[in-house]
C-alpha cells in the first residue's frame, strides 16, 4: 500500500465532516445578526454562490461542470474589494495578471487538466511574502522603492497549483516587530486595518488584513506569517480560520522574518477544508493518487469526529470573564458530541516569557540584516533604524522602533548566552505541550485564542496580552484556531495545539469541532459598539 500524502489525509480526515453538515448551516451562517440587523448592501452572491460559506470543494465541482469560471469568480471578489474595502482598509494592491492567471485556470479546467484543488481559487498574499511581480514591503515605506527579484518559494507552489494571486494584504508593520506599544493593522504603507465585525476595534497583528479580507469575503484563501500569534490572533478576533504550521513544513525563503527558529506561513481562510487543502500545496504535499484521486471518499460513511477524542482545556481567566463563560460553553458542547474535555494547566509558562522576547531580538538582527541584503533600499538594521528617524510617515500612528534598537544592541546568535537562552526555549516549551498532552492522554490541547477585540488606538497601542498562542509557537509545533463563537458582536477563537508534525490530526480534529461549535457568522461593518472603554 502507497504512503498517503498530507493532502490525501488532510482531505481524508476533513472533507466527511464537512460535507455531511445539516442542510440548515450554510443558512444559519448567513443570517442577520442578534439584534435583526441586515447584512451589508454589497452581495456575496456570484453566479448563486455565497462567497461567505463555500468551500473550495464545492467551487472545484462548479467549475468542472462549467457552471463557474475562475475569471468570474476573480471578478466578484475584484468587486467586493472595491466596494467593501474602503471600509476596512485590509488589501494593498491586486495583481494586474490576477485575470489572466483565471483565465489560464479557464482553460485548464476545459481541457480537463487541472492542477489540483486550488487550481482558479483566488488567494491573497500578506505583504512580507515576496512577489516578483507587486511590491513586497512589510507595511514599510523603506522597501516601496522596488518588487523583489523573485516568488518566496511558497508562492512559486501556488503558482504551479494554478492558483489565482489576487493580490496583497495590509499587516502590522515589520509584523509587530518594531515599537515597544505597536498599534496592529498599521502600517506606514496601509494605514489602519479595520475589525469587519466593529470597524473602530483592532483586527489584532501581524496579519490583520488577511484575517480581515477573509471575514468580509474579498479573497478565498489568504496567506498569513507568524513568529508568536500572528495567524492565530488575528483568525480569532476577525472569525475565520487560521492554521500555524509545524515550523519547517511551509519553506521560510522569501519572507521578510523575525526568527529562523519560529517563523512560518500558514494557510487562512473561512473554513477549515479550504484551510487544509491550502497548508497541502504550501508544504508541497499536494500530489494525488495514481488514479487521479483523493483519499476522500472512504471517510464520508464514518460518523462525526469528536466521540472518543480527549482534549485538555487550559482556560486562561485572564481573558476576562465572557471568554472564560465562552470557553465553559464551548466544553459542554464538545462533551455533547462525544469528546472528553479536561482542565488542565500548562506548565514553564512564565520561564517561557522571560526568555523569548530577548531570544528574538538577537535572532532578529541576524535575520533581517541577511533579508536586507536582498533588497533594495536600507542594507541592514542600522540603516533601517536611520530610515524610520527621518522619514516622518513611518511615525504617523506611532513613533517608536524600541525593538529594532534593542535587536541591534542583542547579543549575536553565535553568542553562549543566547545560545542558551533558544535551547532552554526549545526545551521547556516542547515540554509544556508534550508532558500536558501525555500525562493527560490528550489528542489535543484547547484554549481561547483571543480576548474581544479592543479598540484601536494609535496613543495608547495595543493591549494583547494573549499569552496562549506562546506554546506552540516556541515549540514549533503545529496550532490552529477556529471560531468559537462572539462576545457580543466580537468574536473569539477556539485554540487548538498538538504535536510536532501532527498538522493533518490537528486539521482533522478542527473540522469536527468546527462543525460541532457552527459558530462562523458573517460581519456587519457596524462602526462602533455603544460601551467603547476596552
Amino acid at each position: 500500500m502507497k504512503k498517503r500524502s498530507m493532502a490525501a489525509l488532510t482531505a481524508t480526515l476533513v472533507i466527511a465532516p464537512l460535507m455531511t453538515a445539516a442542510p440548515g448551516q450554510r443558512a444559519q451562517a448567513a443570517a442577520p445578526g442578534p439584534d435583526g440587523a441586515a447584512r451589508p448592501a454589497e452581495s456575496a452572491l456570484v453566479h448563486g454562490v455565497d462567497l461567505d460559506t463555500v468551500t473550495i470543494p464545492e467551487l472545484q465541482a462548479r467549475m468542472n461542470r462549467g457552471a463557474l469560471s475562475s475569471t468570474a469568480l476573480t471578478r466578484a471578489y475584484l468587486r467586493r474589494i472595491e466596494t467593501v474595502d474602503p471600509k476596512l482598509n485590509a488589501v494593498l494592491h491586486t495583481s494586474p495578471t490576477a485575470l489572466r492567471q483565471a483565465a489560464a485556470s479557464d482553460l485548464r479546467h476545459r481541457l480537463g487538466r487541472t492542477r489540483g484543488p486550488l487550481d482558479g481559487i483566488p488567494v491573497l498574499l500578506k505583504d512580507n511574502v515576496d512577489t516578483r511581480d507587486m511590491p513586497t514591503t512589510a507595511g514599510s515605506l523603506a522597501l516601496t522603492g522596488s518588487a523583489p527579484d523573485t516568488d518566496a518559494d511558497l508562492v512559486k507552489r501556488l503558482r504551479a497549483a494554478g492558483a489565482v494571486i489576487l493580490g496583497k494584504a495590509n499587516m502590522s508593520e515589520w509584523a509587530n516587530f518594531r515599537a515597544a506599544r505597536p498599534t496592529s493593522g498599521w502600517s506606514a504603507v496601509g494605514g489602519q486595518t479595520n475589525n469587519p465585525y466593529v470597524l473602530d476595534r483592532n483586527p489584532c497583528g501581524s496579519s490583520s488584513g488577511s484575517a480581515a479580507a477573509l471575514a468580509a469575503s474579498l479573497a478565498q484563501v489568504a496567506i498569513g506569517t507568524e513568529t508568536d500569534g500572528s495567524i492565530v490572533c488575528p483568525a480569532g478576533m476577525n472569525g475565520v480560520v487560521g492554521h500555524k504550521p509545524s515550523l519547517g513544513l511551509v519553506s521560510q525563503s522569501g519572507i521578510v522574518p523575525i526568527s529562523a527558529e519560529q517563523d512560518t506561513a500558514g494557510p487562512m481562510a473561512r473554513n477549515v477544508i479550504d484551510t487544509a487543502l491550502t497548508l497541502a500545496v504550501l508544504s508541497g504535499h499536494d500530489t494525488v493518487r495514481d488514479d487521479g484521486r483523493r483519499d476522500a471518499t472512504d471517510a464520508l460513511t464514518r460518523p462525526g469526529g469528536l466521540r472518543g477524542k480527549r482534549i485538555g482545556l487550559w482556560r486562561l481567566p485572564s481573558l476576562g470573564p465572557e471568554v472564560d463563560a465562552l470557553m465553559t460553553r464551548t466544553a459542554a458542547r464538545l462533551r455533547t458530541a462525544g469528546a472528553e474535555v479536561v482542565e488542565v494547566r500548562m506548565p514553564y509558562q512564565e520561564r517561557l516569557a522571560e526568555l523569548e522576547f530577548p531570544a528574538l531580538l538577537s535572532e532578529f538582527h541576524r535575520d533581517i540584516d541577511a533579508y536586507l541584503a536582498t533588497r533594495h533600499g536600507p542594507r541592514d538594521l542600522a540603516e533601517l533604524i536611520e530610515f524610520n528617524r527621518t522619514h516622518p510617515g513611518e511615525r504617523t500612528c506611532f513613533a517608536g522602533q524600541e525593538l529594532f534598537e534593542q535587536a541591534l544592541a542583542a547579543p549575536p546568535t553565535t553568542a553562549p548566552e543566547y545560545r542558551a537562552m533558544r535551547a532552554e526555549l526549545t526545551d521547556l516549551s516542547r515540554r509544556s505541550i508534550d508532558e500536558t498532552m501525555a500525562a493527560h492522554r490528550l489528542d489535543a490541547i484547547a484554549s481561547p485564542t483571543n480576548p474581544p477585540a479592543w479598540t484601536t488606538d494609535c496613543a495608547r497601542g495595543d493591549n494583547d496580552v494573549i499569552p496562549s498562542s506562546t506554546p506552540a509557537a516556541v515549540a514549533g509545533y503545529p496550532s490552529l484556531s477556529v471560531p468559537a463563537g462572539a462576545v457580543g458582536e466580537l468574536p473569539v477563537g477556539l485554540l487548538l495545539m498538538a504535536g510536532d508534525r501532527q498538522d493533518a490530526e490537528l486539521l482533522a480534529l478542527g473540522a469536527a469541532v468546527e462543525r460541532r461549535l457552527d459558530a462562523w457568522r458573517a460581519p456587519r461593518y457596524l462602526p462602533t459598539l455603544p460601551d467603547t472603554a476596552r
